[in-house]
This record gives structure tokens, C-alpha cells and sequence, in this order.
């Protein structure tokens, strides 16, 4: 864990640059040639909201830690992987951040969602906090699914994402459940539900259109997430091309997991190796300037990401996927359906269209999206938390 107390600076001349491969490279959907578009995969990843440790915040809980160095890690990707939701919620997949260029409201509405103080949507204060229900004391090591638990219940707070999220439980997907709880949004009931619209800004992906918004407003976007174990101690082989076949989905939000002791938010792959954000960097905290506006420099990687080769992950994942409408709904169940039939790829999950008979006892896990009672839904996956012990430092 030396790594951890390094600054930015001294990392940045250590990250290699992407191997010349005729391998596509994929990140999170998109597909890029490494000979033609360098400079484009570069962009997009410089692009996504890079959340690292952090020294000198205000103390969580008022007297609690003032760094999350060393037990963080799990929670900055978790921060990750919702801030790109946000970012294909309010700014779109195809946003590009540009350094020293202006950029829009929104964007910076997203940023301060996740800033380090107590008061922030999904803050390190909150998901800190919010995991004490979920039995993980403030400074304890989150596992992939306890930081997804947590986030769940902080969206609901989250009145301008309007957000349904949605954690797919004993690896199966229920699609009326999805179904239902994306369309329990009734025509905006007030302005809370339906921010104000920017001229520029197009809402849930389409073009205002007079009587539209009502219609529209039946979908709540999606947030899909879906805690996974592919192995014991380490993945199996089997389900390597399913996985790579996750980021290769316009619906792609990545995937947490990492290495044992080690979070990453994993955003693409190119040949056997995945490409990720690593949280393992110690930053200050950032403070607003004397003009109001935030510092956001720190917030994007800006050298080449990292790779580690797809053998090496950890088998305790959670993938995510962003579905803005319907349609991307739908669309992604037949990616899913059809990923099925790919040989040689083992299904990482099961769609399926409604719950299964055996969950309808109960003593089985209830696994209704509004059920709020998580600690049911952590004895099916905590053994995931076990497997990492923090290193001392």
C-alpha cells in the first residue's frame, strides 16, 4: 500500500501508454482503434469522473476520519460508477471534458454531487454514514455489493437525477420487477421530479417536445446494478467473454471490483487486459474557489488509465448498467438474450421475465425492488467483504 500515500504528480510519468495492438479497444461501449483514435480514448477516459482517497475533508460524522486513505478504495468506485450514470443522465455518453474549457451547469451539478462534505447527494460522508445501517462501521472496508446497497438508498434522496435503482440479487434479473419500479414515476408531480430544462440539454435523451415530457416521464432512467461472484478465489475462464461482452454495451456503466485488499473501477478492456480508474491515489480535498466555482482538474485521470490482465480480477464484482429509456431497456434484455448464445461464454446471470416460483416463499430471500431491508440481502453476499483484510499501512 505505498502507492496509496503517493501524490498525483509522481504518478503521472509511470502509467504506460496503450499497447499497439490491432485488439479493438473498448471503453464503456465504444469502440476504438488504437492505431486511428488515440487521442480519443484518451479523451473519453480523461472524461469520466476520476474519484480518488482524499486527505483534509470535513470530519464524517463530525468527529469521525478527516482521509479515507486505506479503506476508501471500494467506496470512491462506487463513486465512480454512479457519477458516470449521472454523467449519461444529465450530460450524455457522448460528453467530453476539455481541460481549461467551460464547461456547463450540469456538469457541474453532477461534480458536487459527489464533493467530500456532508451535505453532498453521494459523498464519502453519506455512503460512510449510510453503511452503519448496513452493519459496516465508518472507516470499514466496503465490499462491491454493500457500496451498491448504499447507493441505492442515498438515489432516493437525489430528486434532480430521478433515478430508479435497481440491485439484480442471487444473480438473476426480473424484468417486471425493473419494469415496475422504472414506471412507478406518474407525470411530474411538481418541479422537484422534472429539473428545469436548459435550452441545450435534451431530456432523458430526446428533444423537448410539447406533451412529450408527460409521455416520457412514465421511464425513470435506470441504474443496474448487479452484485456477482464468477469463481471462488479467482474467476473462472468461462466467464471471461461475458464480461468483456458487458463493456462492449452502449448501456455499459463499468464494473467495481479489483484486486483482494484493492478497489478499481474497471471501464473497458482491450485484448486479455482491463482498463481502469484506480482510487489509490491520496489528493487534498477540494475546497470552491474565491469565485464559487470548483476546481475539477483533480476529478479527471489525465495520463494513460491503468491494465491488469482479466485472470487477475477478483470474483466478487458488481457490474453496472444505464438504461435512459425504455427502449435502451429493451434493447439491452436482447443484448443480454442474445449474449446467451455466444459460445464459449458462460452466463455471469439470468434474465428472466418474472420471479422465479422459489422466491415466493418466505423464507426465501423477498426480493421486491422496494424492499428496504438489506441485511437479508447481505447474507446472501457478504462473504464477499470477508475475503479482504486492509494491510496495515
Amino acid at each position: 500500500l505505498f502507492l496509496a500515500t503517493l501524490t498525483y504528480d509522481t504518478l503521472r510519468f509511470e502509467y504506460e501508454d496503450f499497447p499497439e495492438t490491432k485488439e479493438p479497444v473498448w471503453i464503456l461501449g465504444r469502440k476504438y482503434s488504437v492505431f486511428t483514435e488515440k487521442e480519443e480514448i484518451l479523451l473519453d477516459v480523461t472524461s469520466r469522473l476520476w474519484f480518488t482517497y482524499r486527505k483534509n475533508f470535513p470530519a464524517i460524522g463530525g468527529t469521525g476520519p478527516t482521509s479515507d486513505t486505506g479503506w476508501g478504495c471500494m467506496l470512491r468506485c462506487g463513486q465512480m460508477i454512479f457519477a458516470q450514470a449521472l454523467v449519461c443522465r444529465h450530460l450524455g455518453r457522448d460528453w467530453r471534458w476539455i481541460k481549461g474549457k467551460r464547461q456547463m451547469d450540469n456538469y457541474f451539478n453532477v461534480l458536487n454531487a459527489f464533493i467530500d462534505k456532508k451535505d453532498s447527494y453521494y459523498s464519502i460522508h453519506q455512503i460512510a454514514q449510510m453503511g452503519v445501517g448496513e452493519g459496516k462501521s465508518i472507516g470499514q472496508w466496503y465490499g462491491p455489493n454493500t457500496v451498491a446497497q448504499v447507493l441505492k438508498k442515498l438515489a432516493t434522496f437525489d430528486t434532480w437525477s430521478s433515478l430508479a435503482v435497481h440491485i439484480a440479487m442471487d444473480n438473476t434479473v426480473v424484468m417486471e420487477e425493473i419494469r415496475r419500479l422504472c414506471q412507478s414515476n406518474l407525470p411530474c408531480a411538481g418541479a422537484a421530479a422534472c429539473p428545469a430544462l436548459e435550452s441545450d440539454v435534451l431530456y432523458n435523451g430526446y428533444p423537448e417536445e410539447p406533451g412529450l415530457r408527460d409521455r416520457l416521464v412514465l421511464w425513470k432512467p435506470l441504474v443496474l446494478l448487479i452484485p456477482l461472484r464468477l469463481g471462488l478465489t479467482e474467476i473462472n475462464e468461462a466467464y471471461i467473454e461475458t464480461l468483456k461482452h458487458c463493456f462492449m454495451m452502449p448501456q455499459s456503466l463499468g464494473v467495481i471490483g479489483g484486486k483482494p485488499n484493492s478497489a478499481h473501477y474497471f471501464i473497458g478492456y482491450v485484448g486479455e487486459e482491463l482498463i481502469y480508474l484506480d482510487p489509490h491515489t491520496t489528493q487534498p480535498a477540494v475546497e470552491p474557489g474565491d469565485s464559487g466555482c470548483l476546481p475539477d482538474e483533480s476529478f479527471h485521470c489525465q495520463h494513460p488509465p491503468c491494465r491488469m490482465s482479466i485472470a487477475e480480477l477478483d470474483p466478487s464484482i458488481a457490474v453496472g448498467f444505464f438504461c435512459n429509456t425504455e427502449a435502451d431497456f429493451n434493447d439491452w434484455c436482447q443484448q443480454i438474450k442474445k449474449l446467451a448464445l455466444v459460445r464459449g461464454a458462460l452466463p455471469m446471470f439470468e434474465l428472466v421475465e418474472r420471479q422465479p416460483s422459489h422466491f415466493s416463499n418466505p423464507d426465501v430471500l423477498n426480493l421486491t425492488p422496494d424492499s428496504s431491508d438489506a441485511d437479508r440481502l447481505e447474507r446472501f453476499f457478504d462473504s464477499e467483504d470477508e475475503d479482504f483484510e486492509i494491510l496495515s499501512l
